[in-house]
């Protein structure tokens, strides 16, 4: 364009290349109209050296210098004039001066005043800051561009977080299911271990008990022997007798102190036991007649060692439930109250209290046809509550007897049934405690059962209980179904020296007798009551034995009285 301001200008209508912009991009300006000057140097020789050609400000050409030896024309380039009104903003990186000379953007320094008639000084050409981008820590580096002259903005891209996110959740899901599944296999064989061990353990305990079938395991060994009376066992006779209407009602307490357990076993008064000079009575008569020998013919009958004997009148039943302040009993039956007798009536049901007047009507009453097995049942419930109401201090159960003002045997006074009733009581305290009634047949004989499991487990009634030079116990039993064979047959063992005990009658005849023992030290003393009796050495024979003896006899219609 023409600037108006400058009509007369020679060069306002030419303008000529006087440089590059940082980013490589040619400046044009025009030529001043007092005096041109040319561009500097380094401009041009960078400029020949990038394009390889050679200008002539005087024609306006330039030459390629490509071919050595050889030189191209070029037209010359079309100026297209500009107004010098025209301005660029400084801070775009162009002068506002007429000469249009580029000059870079970067604020000059202060200079000294100018001289008048001195040229104007060309200002040293300065870099143009480029935007966004660091200066160069080293100055000799190359001046090309560089990775850290562009910014580069991160855009958040939210479909590649949710995508991150899902990832991350089918991960920690998958991990999850693995983790339940080693859980689960973890589960599995731990509960297969558990298993097996309780099956080994439950097996080795049915071996151990002996309950496996073919197979005996020590515990049965063990039972065994604390049957044949390894254990240790303290003992007393009660005999409760009735003063108003008669009669008695005998019991063994029992303190198992090796098995830490306690027992009351009731003796029916038709139990068959020997009197001093040999001849058989029962447990009742013997008990009213008031024989010194009773507590002796029991051990005789059972084989046990009993330590003393408590008569236990129904006065002082009474005033001892009143010293412990009472009892409770589940009573089977009501009893009614009795006038005469001045007893007080007794409710039937569980954990009925009883007064010490209601406990002796209750244990002694005996409806009209009853056996006698269940008064016996009462009489046991009533001496179970009372063992557990005695005081746990063995002094203080002696003063509990004292107090009762009983005279007592004088084989036991108040200290040692004061301590045995303590023992006993804290057993029955635990529930480690059991009342058996001991069965005998009508003619007084002990049964099979009872010889088992009473006498042998409760009582611990030994059969080979006879020490060397004592008198051996010969039990008898009647198979021949005559009476008097069975008579002359006791009669010889009793003027033998033989300790009797009345097996009873067998419930079939034998035709032949048979003399059995147990322990081999007896056996010599069996051939001995074979020979009393008249019978033949072979009849003698190791067996067990089923009347609580250390020499049974079982009579057959082979024996002949002599």
């Amino acid at each position: 364009m023409n600037d108006p301001q400058e009509p007369y200008d020679p060069y306002a209508g030419r303008q000529q290349l006087i440089g590059y912009d940082p980013y490589g991009r040619p400046v044009y300006g025009q030529v001043p109209a007092q005096s041109v000057q040319p561009a500097p140097p380094q401009y041009e020789q960078q400029y020949d050296q990038a394009y390889g050609q050679t200008y002539d400000p005087a024609y306006g050409q330039s030459y390629d210098q490509g071919v050595p030896g050889q030189q191209q024309y070029h037209a010359p380039r079309q100026e297209y004039p500009q107004s010098p009104q025209q301005h660029q903003d400084p801070a775009h990186g162009y002068d506002t001066r007429q000469d249009r000379q580029w000059i870079p953007q970067q604020h000059a320094a202060p200079q000294a005043p100018q001289a008048p008639g001195q040229p104007e000084p060309r200002p040293e050409p300065q870099p143009v800051p480029a935007p966004r981008r660091e200066a160069a820590a080293d100055p000799e580096q190359d001046p090309g561009y560089r990775t850290e002259q562009f910014a580069f903005i991160d855009q958040q891209d939210e479909e590649s977080e949710d995508v991150i996110d899902w990832l991350a959740f089918t991960e920690s899901r998958t991990e999850r299911r693995e983790e339940a599944r080693r859980r689960g296999r973890n589960r599995v064989v731990a509960l297969i271990v558990v298993l097996a061990l309780f099956v080994v353990g439950g097996l080795g305990y049915l071996w151990y008990a002996g309950k496996l079938p073919f197979l005996d395991g020590p515990g049965q060994k063990k039972a065994a022997a604390a049957a044949t009376g390894a254990q240790k066992r303290d003992m007393i006779v009660v005999h409760l007798r009735n003063t108003k209407r008669g009669g008695s009602s005998t019991a063994l307490l029992v303190d198992n102190v090796t098995a830490k357990q306690g027992a009351t076993v009731l003796l029916p008064n038709t139990l068959g036991v020997a009197k001093e000079d040999g001849t058989g009575t029962s447990l009742g008569k013997s008990v009213e007649d008031g024989s010194l020998g009773t507590r002796e013919a029991l051990d005789t009958v059972l084989g046990t060692h009993i330590g003393g004997t408590w008569r236990l009148d129904t006065p002082f039943l009474e005033r001892l439930v009143d010293l412990v302040g009472g009892i409770e009993v589940d009573t089977d039956t009501a009893v009614p109250a009795d006038d005469q007798a001045k007893a007080p009536a007794v409710g039937q049901g569980p954990k009925q209290s009883l007064t010490g007047a209601m406990a002796v009507a209750y244990a002694t009453h005996r409806a009209q046809g009853e056996p006698e097995a269940k008064q016996l049942e009462r009489t046991g419930k009533v001496l179970y509550a009372v063992l557990r109401k005695i005081p746990g201090d063995p002094k203080a159960a002696a003063t509990t007897v004292e107090s009762m003002g009983q005279i007592l045997d004088p084989g036991l006074d108040a200290q040692s049934l004061g301590a045995l009733l303590s023992r006993i009581g804290e057993h029955a305290k635990e529930g480690a405690y059991r009342t058996e009634v001991l069965s005998v047949k009508p003619d007084g004989g002990l049964t099979d059962d009872a010889s088992k499991r009473v006498v042998k487990e409760l009582l611990g009634g030994s059969f080979t209980a006879a020490q060397p030079g004592a008198v051996p116990r010969v039990g008898l039993k009647d198979a021949t179904g005559d009476e008097k064979a069975q008579t002359a047959a006791k009669a010889a063992l009793l003027n033998g020296g033989y300790a009797f005990v009345d097996g009873g009658k067998a419930d079939r005849t034998a035709p032949a007798s048979q003399i059995t023992y147990q322990d081999d030290a007896q056996r010599d003393r069996a051939v001995g009551v074979a020979k009393t009796l008249g019978l033949a050495e072979t009849s003698v024979k190791k067996a067990e034995s089923v009347v609580n003896a250390d020499i049974v006899v079982t009579l057959g219609k082979d024996y002949k009285p002599s």
